[in-house]
C-alpha cells in the first residue's frame, strides 16, 4: 500500500469517491450485472503486485465499472482494453479515465460473446463517433487479463479465455471464493471436478489472496478471492512438447465424459459416454490407470495419458 503522503493506486478505490462518482452521474448498482464496486486501495495494490505489469503490457479488463481498477492499470500498462456490458457507464469512464483516455479502448457487450475478441460488439476509443465492428480494428493484442470479474460468468469466462485467446499469458482475476476453491483444488478434493482438471490443461495457479466483503460497495453476499493463473499448457507424454489445440480439445472431451457420472467408476462413466469397453480396457492398461478408479482421484496429467491412450 502507498506510504503516507503517496498517491493511491486508484483514487476511486474508497467509499467516498465511489459514492460521489455514482451520485454525479445518477447511477445505482445493478445486481443483474453483478456490480459491486471495489473500494479498497490496498486490494488494488495487491492485484497489481500479482499482475506484475510492465510498460509494454496490453491488459484486457472485463467489467471496468466506474474505472476503479482501470485507472491503476492505465498508470502501469501500455494499453488497456476493457469490456463492459453496461453502456450507461460510458460517460463515467470518459470522466474517470480522462487522463489516459487515448490508451483505453472500450468494447461494449457481453464478454462471453467477445472471445476471442470479438464479432458481436463495437470497439472504439472513448468518444469515437464511428467505432469499428470488432477488436481487429483496434490494433492491440492483450497479453494479460486483470479484472474484478462479474461473478455470474467468471468461471466460464476464465476457461474460455484460456482456450480461445492464446495471447493472454497471465490472468489475475477477482472471483467468488467458491469458484477460486474449484480453480485451486487438487485431485481427491470435494470441489475437484471436470472444470478444475480442464483448467489445468491450459494454466496453473501461481498465487491468490482472499478479499473481505467490506472491500466492496455494496458488500456482496459472498466471499471473494483474487487468483493468478499463468498459461502453462500441459505436455504431450510422447514428445514432451506442449499439447496442440486439437489434443487439448480431445483431453477436455475425455475429462467431461469421465465426470459425467461422478459416482460411477471411470470405466462405467466413459462407457456411458459412448466409449467402447474393449477400447477402454486397453487404454487403462496402457496408461496404468485402474478402471475402478473414480474421476475425482485422477490428476490432469492422468487424464492426458488416458486421452492419449484412447
Amino acid at each position: 500500500m502507498p506510504g503516507a503522503g503517496e498517491a493511491p493506486y486508484s483514487y476511486l478505490a474508497n467509499v467516498r469517491e465511489t459514492r460521489a462518482t455514482l451520485a454525479r452521474f445518477g447511477l445505482v448498482t445493478k445486481h443483474r450485472l453483478g456490480q459491486n464496486f471495489l473500494v479498497s486501495d490496498a486490494v488494488v495494490g495487491k492485484i497489481l503486485d500479482l499482475a506484475e505489469l510492465v510498460g509494454d503490457d496490453v491488459v484486457l479488463e472485463v467489467g471496468p465499472g466506474i474505472g476503479t481498477l482501470t485507472v491503476a492499470l492505465l498508470a502501469r500498462a501500455r494499453e488497456v482494453i476493457a469490456i463492459e456490458a453496461d453502456r450507461a457507464l460510458e460517460p463515467v469512464l470518459a470522466t474517470t479515465c480522462a487522463q489516459d483516455a487515448e490508451r483505453l479502448t472500450l468494447l461494449w457487450g457481453d464478454a462471453l460473446r467477445l472471445v476471442p475478441l470479438v464479432p458481436s460488439a463495437t470497439a472504439a476509443p472513448i468518444g469515437s463517433p464511428s467505432p469499428p465492428s470488432s477488436l481487429s480494428g483496434v490494433g492491440f493484442v492483450p497479453n494479460k487479463l486483470v479484472s474484478n470479474l462479474p461473478y455470474q460468468v467468471a468461471a466460464t469466462l476464465i476457461l474460455k479465455l484460456l482456450q480461445e485467446l492464446p495471447s493472454v499469458g497471465r490472468l489475475v482475476v477477482m472471483v467468488q471464493a467458491e469458484v477460486a476453491d474449484r480453480i485451486c483444488a487438487g485431485p481427491g478434493s470435494r470441489v475437484y471436478g471436470a472444470y478444475t482438471a480442464k483448467l489445468a490443461l491450459w494454466g496453473q495457479v501461481t498465487g491468490h489472496f482472499e478479499v473481505g466483503r467490506g472491500s466492496f460497495l455494496p458488500p456482496p453476499h459472498v466471499d471473494s478471492t483474487v487468483v493468478r493463473i499463468d498459461r502453462a499448457p500441459m505436455a504431450d507424454p510422447k514428445t514432451g512438447l506442449d499439447l496442440t489445440p486439437s489434443q487439448l480439445d480431445w483431453v477436455a472431451h475425455v475429462i467431461d465424459a469421465s465426470f459425467a457420472q461422478r459416482r460411477k467408476t471411470i470405466r462405467n462413466s466413459l462407457s456411458a459416454g459412448g466409449f467402447e469397453r474393449s477400447r477402454l480396457d486397453e487404454a487403462f492398461a496402457r496408461s496404468d490407470i485402474a478402471p475402478t478408479t473414480r474421476a475425482e482421484s485422477l490428476s490432469p496429467s492422468d487424464f492426458v495419458r488416458l486421452a492419449d491412450a484412447l
